[in-house]
C-alpha cells in the first residue's frame, strides 16, 4: 500500500433510498425499507473508498469479514450518510468502522475489513473456485 493511509481516516456517502434496496427476497419485497443487504453492500463500496488511492498498481482490495448491526429501518426516499474510519492498518488489511444514519439517526453501524494482496494472488483464488 502507498503511504498516507491512516488511522481515523474517514470517507462519507450519501445514498437516496430507492425500491430496489428494499428487503427482497426472489424478487419479492418483504418489507418497503432499506434492506441489510444492501447497508452491507454500501459499507463495503464506503470502505473501499478509502482504500482505492493507497493500492499500489499491482494490489487490489478484497473484502475479507462485515461485523454489522442494522438497528432501525429507513424508507423510500430516506437520504442514509454511511461514515466509514479507518481503525486498524496491517501490512495485508485494512479495517474501518462505518456508522449509518438517515435524518432521524443512527440505523446502522459495523466494521468492515478488507484484505490487501497482489492481483496475481486474487486471481489464482478466482481462477480456483471456477473450477
Amino acid at each position: 500500500m502507498k503511504d498516507g493511509l491512516h488511522i481515523g481516516l474517514s470517507e462519507v456517502m450519501t445514498i437516496n433510498i430507492t425500491k430496489d434496496m428494499f428487503a427482497q427476497f426472489d424478487g419479492e419485497v418483504v418489507h418497503p425499507v432499506y434492506s441489510t443487504a444492501s447497508m452491507v453492500y454500501h459499507m463495503e463500496w464506503v470502505s473501499r473508498k478509502i482504500l482505492l488511492p493507497f493500492l499500489e498498481d499491482h494490489e487490489e482490495g478484497m473484502g475479507a469479514a462485515v461485523h454489522m448491526q442494522h438497528v432501525a429501518p429507513s424508507g423510500e426516499n430516506s437520504k442514509v450518510t454511511l461514515t466509514a474510519t479507518v481503525t486498524t492498518i496491517t501490512e495485508r488489511s485494512l479495517v474501518t468502522e462505518v456508522i449509518v444514519m438517515n435524518e432521524l439517526g443512527l440505523i446502522g453501524r459495523g466494521e468492515v475489513k478488507q484484505a490487501v494482496l497482489p492481483k496475481e494472488v486474487i486471481a489464482k483464488k478466482v481462477l480456483a473456485t471456477n473450477n
